[in-house]
């Protein structure tokens, strides 16, 4: 898709990664799978940014959201969405009998605004160029900005616009929308609620299963 003066227009799709309330192995998975994401969306030409969940333990996060960039994003996004399986024996319990793990794989939105409040102090701007997802035709000016959140580490970008002001609140917006899903998806409020969110991922028919 083109847009002013033949640029080409990208787009950004976010998928929420969850392992629900599973044990180790299924953090293992998640954090699998973020690098298979990742590594996909580099043979698309699609830039891939990925935020944990909070305090994520020596196994990985509960949970990660992921932002594809490119004019394939839509279509790479739609290949993970729903249940993920993996096949593993546990490098955490050997002997354990289990080998499937689960994980949890949605599109978010994080163009709605957030409730969230950011103080500016927590948050680092940085400019770059708009280089990336697009090639030769994508603006090329120091207008892309990214946003990190110092006290988690979150790092954003926005370059789709060509002004540096409107690409620098797209970033803390998308940042706030972030921290919002992350902290939702992870306040988990019962026992019971989080046994039967990782059941539903058991239940779900896998739309792709990998081995590790």
């Amino acid at each position: 898709m083109k847009g002013v003066k033949g640029e080409v227009a990208v787009s950004t799709v976010d998928l929420l990664l969850t392992s629900g309330n599973g044990p180790a192995e299924c953090r293992i998975a998640l954090m699998a799978l973020v690098g298979i994401i990742e590594a996909h969306g580099r043979r698309e030409g699609c830039s891939v940014e990925a935020a944990l969940g909070h305090a994520p333990d020596r196994h990985g996060a509960k949970s990660a959201v992921l932002s594809i960039e490119g004019q394939g994003a839509a279509a790479l996004a739609r290949q993970y969405c729903g249940t993920i399986k993996f096949v593993f024996k546990s490098p955490v319990r050997p002997g354990h009998k289990r080998q499937n793990w689960f994980v949890g794989v949605s599109e978010v939105d994080l163009t709605a605004p957030a409730a969230t409040s950011l103080d500016a102090a927590d948050v680092r701007f940085e400019t770059l160029r708009a280089g990336g997802p697009g090639g030769q035709h994508q603006n090329t000016t120091d207008s892309a900005v990214r946003a990190t959140h110092l006290p988690t580490g979150i790092v954003v970008t926005a370059r789709n616009e060509r002004s540096q002001h409107r690409n620098k609140a797209i970033a803390l917006g998308r940042l706030a929308a972030m921290l919002r899903v992350l902290a939702v998806r992870e306040a988990e409020t019962s026992k019971a609620e989080m046994f039967m969110a990782n059941k539903s991922l058991e239940r779900g028919n896998e739309v792709r299963v990998f081995r590790l």
